[in-house]
């Protein structure tokens, strides 16, 4: 009997149905305000059930960022476990932003908490650290081939302060972020038509020519739109593996609220140019 189909297959075709865009949730403070709510348990409600409602079932992944739902408690948390529902009801694969890692027993209760079926907030991949060592996700990962979900590893993230790690380098002359992308090259090594272990890269990192991109698997890339990168940058940063970057836009559509249609709008005016600057690779 044949397991869940893994959750890279399903991400490949998610983004060639619907293009490769990913919408981030992220209802922190400042962008309540905006939209006109109270930074409270109903305007975080309000805030969620209308980006869900206006692009998930058009946009191949949401990422809600589980901080900003975890910071008001356990009614933060049901507003999460609704809106993750509902987005994969729509036909969105959702990952969760949640940058978990520890080790042993607790890093599989962490990866339980968002990758096992059974879970209220079981996702279609979750975010991950490595920076307790590689070695200390082996619970997610096995979790992970299990339930046909997938995981995105930190590995040239897009914050200053991520180089003191990720540029650092080991005994052997490579890098941290250049470990973390051969691991996940090894763990999907003969996957097709795409492994289900992918790299959180930065658009806004310029030439990363001199790493090796081609892991087999999917490159969560933050920083367009109000970061500064742009979709025409994303052949000049990620050169071949363009064609699997997942482009991640989170205020660039957000501050768009709270109409349904001026955030879908926004959406369709993103993922059209990443489609745009992906085809001319």
């Amino acid at each position: 009997m044949s397991g869940p189909e893994p959750f890279g297959a399903r991400l490949r075709r998610a983004m060639d149905e619907r293009g490769p865009l990913c919408v981030g949730i992220d209802p922190h403070a400042a962008l309540l305000a905006e939209w006109g709510l109270n930074d409270d348990v109903a305007g975080l409600e309000r805030f969620s059930r209308t980006v869900v409602e206006a692009v998930a079932d058009r946009v191949a992944v949401l990422k809600p960022q589980s901080a900003f739902f975890e910071r008001f408690g356990s009614r933060g948390i049901a507003v999460l476990e609704t809106s993750v529902a509902q987005a994969r009801a729509a036909g969105a694969l959702v990952v969760m932003d949640a940058k978990r890692g520890d080790i042993g027993s607790t890093m599989a209760a962490y990866a339980e908490s968002f990758l096992h079926p059974d879970s209220p907030l079981f996702s279609d991949a979750l975010t991950v650290s490595p920076y307790l060592g590689y070695g200390s996700l082996s619970p997610a990962v096995a979790l992970a081939r299990e339930s046909g979900t997938g995981l995105f590893v930190l590995a040239l993230t897009s914050n200053p302060e991520g180089g003191e790690v990720q540029h650092a380098v080991r005994a052997d002359g490579r890098s941290v972020g250049a470990t973390m992308l051969g691991h996940l090259a090894a763990e999907n090594a003969g996957e097709t038509p795409l492994g289900s272990f992918g790299a959180v890269v930065g658009a806004t990192l310029g030439d990363l020519s001199s790493y090796d991109l081609d892991i087999n698997g999917p490159l969560l890339a933050p920083g367009i739109g109000a970061q500064g990168a742009t979709a025409a940058d994303l052949p000049a940063v990620f050169g071949p593996a363009v064609r699997n970057v997942v482009p991640n836009v989170s205020r660039g559509v957000l501050r768009h609220g709270a109409d349904v249609v001026a955030l879908r709008d926004a959406a369709e005016r993103f993922a059209e140019e990443i489609r745009t600057a992906v085809a001319a690779v």
